[in-house]
């Protein structure tokens, strides 16, 4: 299972080199950031072996605005809880995304994780994890690709050794 984030990871807070953006002109949901989105992250999302889920706020927005611009299909959503107050320094997402993952190993791609985080998986999710931080200013890179592919040729997704703590 590959949790992913949207604002950050996907739509980066800086701007994208042109050669990678689509036009602004193509874009009919009013949201001007959409043209920092990088088509191939969807066919290299996709590459990877493992179940894709929105982790994301754009909850059915997610499939529906950014899914197609990337080539993906719609792919399961996190059902957030009503209350996203953080505890003792851990994000809002993590707990839930645990849940979610139901003791199955999973990885992380957001720009918000912290070592609190990775602290809180180790210690209370049974199988590894992969939390992986993403450059909210550069967006998903190829770093951030290979070390998901690594983590899971490794074979941590499949019970391998705890790797939770990893970037």
């Amino acid at each position: 299972m590959i949790f992913l984030d949207i604002d950050g990871v996907l739509i980066p807070f800086r701007k994208r080199p042109v050669s990678t953006a689509r036009s602004s002109s193509d874009d009919l949901s009013g949201n001007p950031l959409l043209d920092r989105l990088d088509p191939d992250d969807g066919r290299r999302l996709l590459a990877l072996p493992g179940e894709l889920v929105w982790a994301s706020t754009w909850m059915a927005d997610a499939n529906e605005v950014v899914a197609p611009r990337l080539g993906l299909p719609a792919l399961p959503l996190v059902d957030w809880p009503d209350d996203h107050e953080p505890r003792g320094g851990l994000h809002w997402k993590t707990a839930t995304l645990a849940r979610r993952a139901a003791g199955r190993p999973f990885v992380w791609l957001d720009d918000e994780i912290t070592d609190a985080d990775r602290r809180w998986v180790a210690a209370h999710h049974p199988r590894p994890a992969l939390l992986r931080r993403v450059d909210p200013f550069l967006g998903l890179s190829g770093a951030d690709l290979a070390a998901v592919r690594r983590w899971l040729s490794a074979g941590y997704a499949a019970g391998g050794s705890d790797a939770s703590a990893t970037t």
